[in-house]
Protein backbone atom coordinates (compact mmCIF):
# COMPACT_ATOMS: atom_id res chain seq x y z
CA UNK A 1 0.00 0.00 0.00
CA UNK A 2 2.74 2.56 0.90
CA UNK A 3 6.19 2.51 -0.50
CA UNK A 4 8.93 4.88 0.77
CA UNK A 5 12.08 5.17 -1.00
CA UNK A 6 15.38 6.63 -0.43
CA UNK A 7 13.25 9.64 1.50
CA UNK A 8 15.81 12.75 2.84
CA UNK A 9 14.82 15.76 4.71
CA UNK A 10 17.11 18.31 6.11
CA UNK A 11 15.93 21.18 7.81
CA UNK A 12 18.85 24.77 8.12
CA UNK A 13 18.46 27.32 10.80
CA UNK A 14 20.72 30.12 9.46
CA UNK A 15 24.55 28.28 8.84
CA UNK A 16 22.83 25.34 10.95
CA UNK A 17 21.80 22.12 9.19
CA UNK A 18 19.22 19.09 10.93
CA UNK A 19 19.50 15.98 8.78
CA UNK A 20 15.81 14.46 9.87
CA UNK A 21 15.83 11.95 7.14
CA UNK A 22 18.95 10.22 5.25
CA UNK A 23 17.79 7.96 3.03
CA UNK A 24 14.63 5.92 4.85
CA UNK A 25 12.99 3.05 2.47
CA UNK A 26 9.84 1.25 3.87
CA UNK A 27 6.92 -0.61 3.22
CA UNK A 28 3.89 -0.87 4.71
CA UNK A 29 0.98 -3.08 4.21
CA UNK A 30 -3.00 -2.13 3.91
CA UNK A 31 -4.22 -2.92 7.59
CA UNK A 32 -1.21 -3.01 9.24
CA UNK A 33 -0.83 -1.83 12.64
CA UNK A 34 3.12 -0.24 13.15
CA UNK A 35 4.88 1.68 15.24
CA UNK A 36 7.27 3.69 14.19
CA UNK A 37 9.90 4.32 16.84
CA UNK A 38 13.18 5.83 18.20
CA UNK A 39 14.65 8.42 20.59
CA UNK A 40 13.86 12.45 20.25
CA UNK A 41 15.55 13.65 17.38
CA UNK A 42 15.70 10.57 14.93
CA UNK A 43 13.15 11.35 12.24
CA UNK A 44 9.90 9.66 13.37
CA UNK A 45 7.69 12.84 13.48
CA UNK A 46 9.22 13.98 9.98
CA UNK A 47 8.64 10.37 8.37
CA UNK A 48 5.20 10.81 9.77
CA UNK A 49 4.73 14.64 8.50
CA UNK A 50 5.67 13.17 5.19
CA UNK A 51 3.75 10.13 4.82
CA UNK A 52 0.69 12.99 5.99
CA UNK A 53 1.60 15.04 3.51
CA UNK A 54 2.09 17.69 5.66
CA UNK A 55 5.95 18.10 5.03
CA UNK A 56 8.13 17.55 1.61
CA UNK A 57 10.98 15.38 1.49
CA UNK A 58 14.16 16.64 -0.49
CA UNK A 59 14.59 13.57 -1.87
CA UNK A 60 13.00 10.42 -2.25
CA UNK A 61 9.59 9.09 -3.35
CA UNK A 62 6.42 8.20 -1.12
CA UNK A 63 3.46 5.80 -3.35
CA UNK A 64 0.45 4.91 -1.59
CA UNK A 65 -1.65 2.70 -3.88
CA UNK A 66 1.09 3.24 -6.98
CA UNK A 67 0.03 7.04 -6.62
CA UNK A 68 3.13 9.39 -5.91
CA UNK A 69 2.49 11.41 -3.60
CA UNK A 70 5.70 13.65 -3.65
CA UNK A 71 4.66 15.09 -7.16
CA UNK A 72 1.34 16.64 -5.98
CA UNK A 73 0.76 20.13 -5.37
CA UNK A 74 -0.19 21.55 -2.47
CA UNK A 75 -4.16 21.49 -3.64
CA UNK A 76 -3.37 17.92 -4.14
CA UNK A 77 -1.87 17.06 -1.48
CA UNK A 78 -4.57 18.61 0.64
CA UNK A 79 -7.11 17.22 -1.48
CA UNK A 80 -5.32 13.68 -1.02
CA UNK A 81 -5.60 14.20 3.07
CA UNK A 82 -9.45 15.60 3.32
CA UNK A 83 -10.44 12.14 1.80
CA UNK A 84 -7.60 9.48 2.69
CA UNK A 85 -6.44 10.11 5.64
CA UNK A 86 -7.19 10.47 9.35
CA UNK A 87 -4.90 12.40 12.25
CA UNK A 88 -4.56 12.11 16.10
CA UNK A 89 -2.00 14.06 18.07
CA UNK A 90 -0.55 14.03 20.99
CA UNK A 91 -2.86 17.52 22.43
CA UNK A 92 -6.22 15.96 21.29
CA UNK A 93 -6.27 19.25 18.51
CA UNK A 94 -9.91 19.70 19.53
CA UNK A 95 -11.72 22.59 18.51
CA UNK A 96 -12.98 23.90 22.46
CA UNK A 97 -16.37 25.69 21.86
CA UNK A 98 -17.59 22.48 19.54
CA UNK A 99 -18.95 19.81 21.44
CA UNK A 100 -17.32 16.23 21.16
CA UNK A 101 -20.13 15.72 18.05
CA UNK A 102 -19.40 19.35 16.30
CA UNK A 103 -16.05 17.98 16.97
CA UNK A 104 -16.18 14.69 15.27
CA UNK A 105 -18.74 15.74 12.82
CA UNK A 106 -16.95 18.79 11.23
CA UNK A 107 -14.50 16.63 8.58
CA UNK A 108 -18.04 15.41 7.39
CA UNK A 109 -19.34 19.11 7.21
CA UNK A 110 -16.18 20.07 4.71
CA UNK A 111 -16.59 16.98 2.33
CA UNK A 112 -20.18 18.47 1.57
CA UNK A 113 -22.38 14.97 2.89
CA UNK A 114 -26.14 14.97 3.69
CA UNK A 115 -26.53 16.19 7.38
CA UNK A 116 -28.61 12.74 8.04
CA UNK A 117 -25.64 11.08 6.56
CA UNK A 118 -23.23 13.30 9.00
CA UNK A 119 -25.40 12.79 11.83
CA UNK A 120 -25.45 8.82 11.55
CA UNK A 121 -22.02 8.66 10.78
CA UNK A 122 -20.97 10.62 13.44
CA UNK A 123 -23.40 9.11 16.43
CA UNK A 124 -22.46 5.37 14.86
CA UNK A 125 -18.61 6.19 15.58
CA UNK A 126 -19.10 7.92 18.69
CA UNK A 127 -20.87 4.71 20.09
CA UNK A 128 -17.69 2.90 18.75
CA UNK A 129 -15.61 4.48 20.71
CA UNK A 130 -17.50 4.28 23.95
CA UNK A 131 -18.53 8.09 24.16
CA UNK A 132 -22.58 7.36 23.65
CA UNK A 133 -24.16 9.88 25.67
CA UNK A 134 -21.11 12.05 25.89
CA UNK A 135 -21.81 14.00 22.58
CA UNK A 136 -22.63 17.21 23.87
CA UNK A 137 -19.99 17.89 25.93
CA UNK A 138 -17.22 20.39 25.13
CA UNK A 139 -13.81 19.11 25.46
CA UNK A 140 -13.36 20.75 28.99
CA UNK A 141 -15.93 18.99 30.41
CA UNK A 142 -14.34 15.56 28.86
CA UNK A 143 -10.91 13.55 30.58
CA UNK A 144 -7.69 13.36 28.73
CA UNK A 145 -8.51 9.82 28.01
CA UNK A 146 -12.27 10.99 26.53
CA UNK A 147 -10.72 13.47 24.58
CA UNK A 148 -8.56 11.50 22.43
CA UNK A 149 -11.49 9.02 21.91
CA UNK A 150 -13.15 11.66 20.34
CA UNK A 151 -10.08 12.52 18.47
CA UNK A 152 -10.07 8.96 17.10
CA UNK A 153 -13.76 9.14 16.34
CA UNK A 154 -12.93 12.30 14.44
CA UNK A 155 -10.16 10.67 12.43
CA UNK A 156 -12.22 7.38 11.23
CA UNK A 157 -15.74 9.05 10.72
CA UNK A 158 -14.58 9.71 6.92
CA UNK A 159 -13.34 6.38 6.37
CA UNK A 160 -10.06 6.77 5.15
CA UNK A 161 -7.76 3.90 4.54
CA UNK A 162 -4.70 5.34 7.10
CA UNK A 163 -4.83 6.79 10.64
CA UNK A 164 -1.28 8.38 11.20
CA UNK A 165 -1.29 8.94 15.30
CA UNK A 166 1.42 11.74 16.54
CA UNK A 167 2.90 10.14 19.93
CA UNK A 168 -0.95 9.35 20.73
CA UNK A 169 -0.30 8.34 24.47
CA UNK A 170 2.25 11.10 25.17
CA UNK A 171 -0.40 13.15 27.33
CA UNK A 172 -2.13 9.70 29.11
CA UNK A 173 -1.30 8.23 32.14
CA UNK A 174 -0.83 4.55 31.61
CA UNK A 175 -3.96 2.89 32.22
CA UNK A 176 -5.75 5.41 30.21
CA UNK A 177 -3.27 5.15 27.48
CA UNK A 178 -3.34 1.37 27.45
CA UNK A 179 -7.22 1.58 26.84
CA UNK A 180 -6.76 3.76 23.74
CA UNK A 181 -4.41 1.24 22.40
CA UNK A 182 -6.78 -1.37 22.84
CA UNK A 183 -9.77 0.70 21.07
CA UNK A 184 -7.19 1.49 18.35
CA UNK A 185 -5.71 -1.98 17.95
CA UNK A 186 -9.98 -2.80 17.88
CA UNK A 187 -11.13 0.10 15.40
CA UNK A 188 -8.08 -1.72 12.93
CA UNK A 189 -9.19 -5.47 13.36
CA UNK A 190 -12.86 -3.71 12.63
CA UNK A 191 -12.34 -2.19 9.88
CA UNK A 192 -8.90 -2.65 8.36
CA UNK A 193 -7.69 0.45 8.84
CA UNK A 194 -3.87 1.27 8.48
CA UNK A 195 -2.63 2.49 11.70
CA UNK A 196 0.90 4.49 11.84
CA UNK A 197 2.34 5.73 15.18
CA UNK A 198 5.02 7.59 15.88
CA UNK A 199 6.49 7.03 19.33
CA UNK A 200 8.81 6.59 22.05
CA UNK A 201 6.42 4.93 24.52
CA UNK A 202 7.60 1.16 25.30
CA UNK A 203 4.02 0.35 25.81
CA UNK A 204 2.44 1.46 22.01
CA UNK A 205 5.89 -0.83 20.63
CA UNK A 206 4.23 -3.64 22.64
CA UNK A 207 0.82 -3.24 21.06
CA UNK A 208 2.44 -2.25 17.75
CA UNK A 209 2.06 -5.63 15.15
CA UNK A 210 5.31 -4.17 13.46
CA UNK A 211 8.32 -2.18 14.86
CA UNK A 212 10.06 0.11 12.76
CA UNK A 213 12.71 1.55 14.54
CA UNK A 214 14.31 5.12 13.33
CA UNK A 215 18.22 6.04 14.80
CA UNK A 216 19.76 9.59 13.44
CA UNK A 217 17.38 9.63 10.45
CA UNK A 218 17.62 5.98 9.39
CA UNK A 219 16.09 2.84 9.60
CA UNK A 220 17.11 0.56 12.45
CA UNK A 221 15.35 -2.22 12.18
CA UNK A 222 11.52 -3.47 10.89
CA UNK A 223 11.55 -1.62 7.62
CA UNK A 224 10.57 -4.90 6.03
Amino acid sequence: MIQVTDIHKTYHSGDTSVYALRGVSLDIDAGEFVAIAGPSGSGKSTLLNILGCLDHPDQGTVSVDGREMVQLDSRGRADYRRHNLGFVFQNFNLIPVLTAFENVAFSLNLLNIPEQEITDRTMAILREVGLEGMEHRRPSRLSGGQQQRVAIARALVKNPAIILADEPTANLDSETGQAILETMRTLNERHGTTFIFSTHDPMVMEFSRRLVRLQDGRVAGGAT
